[in-house]
């Protein structure tokens, strides 16, 4: 009797030898359509990613089409590279979100209002908070009834009440002769999700918060705020501190330096696995000008801010003084305030150092100085070729930890 050993080319497969070649190439057809399969899952799960986050970001038409009607009155746009984003923060009480805060009387205002500075080279970023109470001149705005109002002089956050981002935008650019390239709104509930897709922003408070308006209570020390917590800090004004306005500002530029330090210093921009909670709470949270609404958009300012060191990362108020027909509202303090922005608009740097101990003796005793910025310094003498950059009041991203 003969076994399979004798029959010419057998190679023993059932022996545990080399699979043949059609059992080989039948393999290998498995393997390649499971490779195909995983490929076009990764595809089109990348696909829905992209279109969900970009499906969550609001255009604010309306105002892209008030700024094309007044494009010949806008400031031109001065150095190639640089940007101008104003970021907005609404207090609209639409939408379920943020019907708890009030009631909604059709209408939205803004508290905060921010300038963001970002230069062609990319190598800093400057915010510049502009005073809710600031007078300045309001230009003839499209309110939401169709009618118009006229050019006059009025508090600075009347301009979003009044006509929206569109109003607000021109009033900024007014106010400093800065083209504004883009602008942000966001509201409460947006605020909320982007504070809690980052795990919540630490501060260091100097004495307990019992504040029942802005719903907030919380031991004096190192406090790590989610979303709730967070958005009554920024907002808190009447019971912290002196109640101004300025205190608020200061703790909303504490704050958010805050939040560029933990969003820096955690990885989340290079990490994608909490890189898309935060998109997708980023995404859903803003109204912005047609030109950042996408992904892609939003992406590339991201990223214009990604590297840039936290201690060239500068958060200031524009210089200003109490208002000389009345103490409660601003005017703009002169010539800090024109220097500030012609160096913004000019793409030059700007440096800030901490308050003066006279500036903190003032707060202390609950004065309302005129704050112009502290002393800003050039070069001495024309022709130089370093003049320091001008030094104003305010604070870096890099020393927003507690210490």
């Amino acid at each position: 009797m003969t076994d399979g050993a004798g029959i010419p080319g057998h190679t023993g497969a059932g022996t545990g030898g080399t699979p043949p070649p059609r059992r080989r190439r039948r393999l290998l057809r498995w393997i390649g359509l499971g490779l195909v399969l995983l490929v076009l899952a990764g595809a089109a799960a990348g696909w829905w990613v992209y279109r969900k986050l970009e499906g969550n970001i609001k255009a604010d038409t309306s105002a892209a089409a008030e700024l094309r009607r007044y494009d010949r009155e806008r400031p031109a746009h001065v150095v190639d590279g640089a940007q101008n984003i104003l970021l907005i923060g609404s207090d609209s009480r639409s939408g379920k979100e943020n019907a708890k805060y009030g009631q909604d009387a059709g209408t939205q205002r803004s508290d905060t209002a921010i300038l963001l500075h970002l230069p062609a080279d990319r190598r800093s970023a400057t915010a510049v908070s502009i005073p809710r109470d600031l007078m300045t001149i309001v230009p003839s705005c499209l309110k939401p009834d169709g009618t118009r109002t006229t050019e006059q002089l009025a508090q600075f956050n009347w301009a979003f009440e009044w006509g929206g981002a569109g109003c607000t935008v021109r009033t900024v650019e007014k106010l400093s002769g800065i083209r504004v390239d883009h602008h942000v709104v966001v509201d409460f509930g947006g605020f909320k999700r982007v504070v809690d897709a980052v795990g919540g922003v630490e501060v260091c408070l100097k004495a307990p918060i019992d504040d029942t308006e802005a719903r907030l209570k919380l031991p004096a020390g190192r406090q790590t705020l989610q979303g709730e917590q967070a958005l009554g800090f920024v907002r808190a004004r009447h019971s912290l501190g002196d109640g101004s306005d300025t205190e608020r500002m200061d703790r909303q530029q504490e704050f958010l330096a805050s939040l560029v330090e933990k969003v820096q210093s955690t990885g989340v921009l290079l990490n994608p696995a909490r890189l898309y909670p935060l998109l997708d709470a980023a995404t859903s949270s803003v109204t912005t000008d047609p030109g950042l609404a996408s992904l892609r958009g939003l992406y590339e300012l991201v990223r214009g801010i990604r590297d840039i060191p936290t201690d060239r990362i500068n958060f200031l108020t524009v210089p200003r003084k109490p208002y000389g027909a009345d103490p409660n509202r601003d005017e703009l303090a002169e010539p800090e305030a024109a220097l500030l922005f012609r160096q913004l608009r000019m793409d030059q740097p700007v440096t800030v150092v901490p308050p003066t101990p006279v500036d903190q003796r003032e707060k202390a005793s609950g004065e309302r100085p005129s704050e112009a910025g502290g002393a800003p310094t050039q070069g001495s003498g024309t022709g130089s070729a370093a003049s320091p950059a001008p030094t104003f009041t305010g604070t870096t991203a890099g020393t927003a930890t507690c210490r």
